[in-house]
């Protein structure tokens, strides 16, 4: 039989595929089995032949034969199930269109364990797909089912309910639901069971604790040996299973941080990863993203793995799998972790010359890879040394850094705003590099966006780009954004796009009188949506960056100064508070401080109008509110206070 089946695999190739349909559909249960094993030898791993059956239409008939009653029929049709969805999202959705998911689910309760394990295996397949039905742990019958599924002896089974768990569970509800119900317990003892079920065991365990310190402290106390098991599994034989268990400790650890504080432990996971990323398969692979996992924001473990030199591994794997899109783009996330916050590693990796490795990434063919070394060059040029030296304004970083705003990946296109926000915040004539070859058009369209997370990350690296920048510079800002479109962003509907708009005018207005004047454009627009931002702000960030602006504004001329009077305190006697009262009063040190610095600036002494401005600030119950707060427990605040208390008392009544 295996040699019949063979030759009618190969042969198959340029039989008419149709004859095979018309066999499937046969009433002779030899010919039907048959014809589903040749539909499954040719489909193994053969990505093509499973979407030229799929055009053909073959899938309703292989499902068909899941109402047969002989057990051979019911495995060899769930076999080709299985293959038709593995590592295929295609074949899963034919899979589940011709019905054939509830009939699979029936057979794991067939009085044939092999019935039982082809069963179970086809549904592994399909669970291992986002589009895999969504299971629904709230139910009581079905969570009774999984628990059933984790208590089989049959090792497919419980791999299917551990494949369920990883699937499906994605609520803190459903977590707590699963813990409660004692899942952890039946995953705890899968840890001591075959390879399979280990494995199964430590991917659902990271799944029902990420994110939920309560799941994460049921686990611990669950059993005296849980958290002693999964760390001997980092000493397994196996180099996956050492690399699902490193995983489950992280995400232990990064859920409920007082877990794993031993210093041992940690230098260990990090150079167990190390030596995992050697590894030439999959496990290498998913490796780097553990890691990444294990050092981002946590500077002490990127202390560890800078001494376990992390870098010059890393650079090495740059050099050899920048033809492995899933590697490549984990090394370079690594990298990006690494230099997040420490000097050091960016040192490093600029004198490895791996920046021109990560540049050339920026044209790599795969939009995953094209975003990781966006992210990297963001946290490489997080150094004000470096970019100060040039290291990152040079064409060959700037020119494909600009084409990637054009990207047809929006996550692309976002990385790339990031790593440019940070470049063009140099302290040299470089800015205009990026000018010249069309950024600034680019962030200014992109500021127009739908997308709110591409209006602010635009907004971003406009505010920077007018960080420091001469008249010239912030002329040609403003003309490219325009008054109008620079108005509506500050008024616009997401508070942190607003926060970056007044940020930018912020660095637009800060300066000398000409740059002050920029606030006063086209009959004040710009001033008087900030003056109705500021009445109505629903953040403090949205009225520290006001303030600030205001603040600049206020140490321009008496025209400046009047125009910030006139927003800080109203006209018309309605009742209302002034906006200043509610800031002086907030909770938020940093509002207070900037509050009171627009205040300093408005009452220099040597000000002419500093009197009657001194006047109306006092009528207006703004001296009283500063009078309070000398005693102010920020010694920030306190410092401003006693600085605008003295200028108060410079005035010949003395009655500040």
């Amino acid at each position: 039989m295996p040699a019949s089946a063979s030759i009618s695999a190969s042969s198959s190739h340029h039989r008419a595929s149709p004859d095979l349909l018309v066999r499937l559909g046969s009433t002779d249960p030899e010919v039907k089995l048959r014809a589903l094993r040749e539909v499954k030898n040719q489909i193994i791993g053969n990505r093509t032949k499973k979407l030229s059956f799929l055009k053909l239409g073959a899938v309703p008939a292989v499902a068909a034969a899941l109402d047969a009653a002989q057990s051979e029929l019911l495995v060899q049709s769930a076999a080709a199930l299985g293959s038709f969805a593995c590592g295929f999202d295609a074949g899963v959705r034919a899979v589940l269109d011709a019905g054939a998911f509830p009939n699979l689910i029936s057979l794991l309760s067939y009085p044939d364990e092999k019935v039982v394990d082809a069963g179970a295996r086809s549904l592994r397949m399909i669970y291992q797909s986002k589009l895999a039905p969504k299971y629904d742990f709230l139910q009581v019958e079905n969570m009774e089912f999984l628990l059933s599924l984790l208590s089989s002896e049959n090792e497919t089974v419980t791999g299917l309910g551990a494949s369920i768990i990883i699937h499906s569970c994605q609520t803190d509800i459903e977590q707590n639901a699963l813990c409660h119900a004692g899942v952890l317990k039946k995953l705890i003892n899968l840890l001591e069971g075959s390879l399979s079920q280990r494995d199964a065991s430590l991917e659902s365990l990271a799944t029902i604790m990420k994110d939920n310190p309560e799941a994460a402290s049921k686990f611990v106390s669950e059993s005296g040996r849980a958290l002693s098991s999964v760390i001997d599994l980092t000493k397994d034989r196996y180099p996956r299973t050492r690399m699902l268990a490193c995983r489950c400790l992280i995400v232990m650890r990064n859920t409920s941080p007082c877990h794993l504080q031993d210093i041992g432990i940690k230098t260990k996971l990090v150079y167990l990863l190390l030596e995992l990323l050697d590894d030439p398969g999959q496990v290498g692979e998913e490796a780097s993203f553990v890691f990444s996992s294990l050092i981002a924001q946590k500077e002490d473990l990127q202390k560890l793995a800078f001494k376990a030199n992390a870098l010059d591994k890393l650079h090495n794997q740059l050099l050899n799998y920048s033809s492995h899109p899933r590697r490549f783009q984990g090394i370079l996330l690594v990298l990006a972790d690494l230099c997040s916050n420490l000097e050091s590693c960016r040192s490093r990796f600029l004198s490895l010359k791996a920046l021109k490795l990560v540049a050339d990434a920026l044209t790599n063919d795969n939009a995953d890879v094209r975003a990781a070394a966006c992210i990297c060059l963001r946290s490489v040029s997080r150094s004000i040394k470096d970019l100060s030296a040039g290291h990152f304004t040079n064409e060959v970083i700037v020119i494909p850094l600009v084409r990637l705003l054009h990207d047809p990946c929006t996550s692309v296109q976002v990385a790339a705003l990031g790593a440019i926000g940070n470049i063009v915040v140099d302290f040299t004539t470089h800015k205009s590099t990026f000018v010249k070859c069309g950024g600034l058009k680019l962030l200014v369209q992109l500021s127009k966006s739908m997308d709110p997370t591409m209006r602010l990350k635009a907004l971003w690296a406009l505010k920077n780009l007018t960080f420091l920048a001469d008249n010239t510079c912030k002329e040609g800002i403003l003309s490219e954004l325009t008054t109008p479109l620079l108005s509506s962003l500050i008024c616009d509907p997401e508070a942190s796009v607003q926060v970056q708009a007044l940020a930018l005018v912020r660095n637009l207005v800060d300066g000398c009188i000409n740059s002050v004047e920029y606030a006063f454009a086209e009959n004040d627009i710009i001033l008087d949506a900030i003056g109705r931002q500021l009445q109505s702000a629903s953040k403090a960030e949205i009225g520290i960056q006001g303030m600030y602006v205001l603040s600049n504004i206020a140490s321009g001329n008496e025209f400046h100064k009047d125009a910030v009077m006139h927003q800080l305190i109203p006209q018309v006697n309605d009742g209302d508070c002034s906006f200043i009262v509610k800031f002086l009063r907030s909770n938020d040190s940093q509002l207070r401080t900037a509050a009171i610095w627009a205040i300093i600036n408005l009452t220099f002494p040597s000000s002419p109008g500093a009197s009657s401005r001194v006047i109306k600030l006092r009528n207006a119950g703004i001296v009283s509110q500063i009078k309070t707060m000398v005693n102010d427990p920020s010694l920030d605040v306190k410092l401003r206070v006693t600085t605008a208390l003295g200028q108060f008392m410079a005035f010949s009544d003395g009655s500040a």
